[in-house]
């Protein structure tokens, strides 16, 4: 099981990644996001990915007990990337106001 989500992670950084490099912005926000879903599933499979395993078990079974952490470290990172996304789509949607393109390459010929 790790091994599949090794190998979905990866896919979503990727991605991410070549998204992040494109000159529209609507790509690096959409690239921006696939890095955030990465690192959160990330997080879940450092945590351990155990099937059918409850957070909360009996007395007897102390040592078989789920870790919280991972669970809590995604939920701040959800909350965070949420965040993240919602600031880049407004400074995105004023960009375009400001230059009529997402383009940024006619961004930077503003600066001048």
């Amino acid at each position: 099981m790790e091994v599949i989500a090794a190998f979905v992670i990866g896919a979503l950084f990727a991605a991410g990644f070549y998204l992040t490099l494109r000159r529209s912005i609507v790509k690096l926000l959409l690239g921006l996001m696939l890095m955030n879903h990465g690192a959160n599933l990330l997080l879940l499979t450092v945590g351990g990915l155990r099937r059918g395993a409850p957070p909360i078990i009996g007395a007897a079974q102390r040592a078989q007990m789920a870790d919280p952490l991972p669970q809590a470290l995604i939920l701040t990172a959800i909350v965070i990337g949420f965040g993240l996304n919602a600031f880049t789509l407004v400074l995105a949607y004023r960009a375009h106001q400001a230059v009529g393109s997402d383009d940024l390459d006619d961004m930077r010929q503003t600066d001048r």
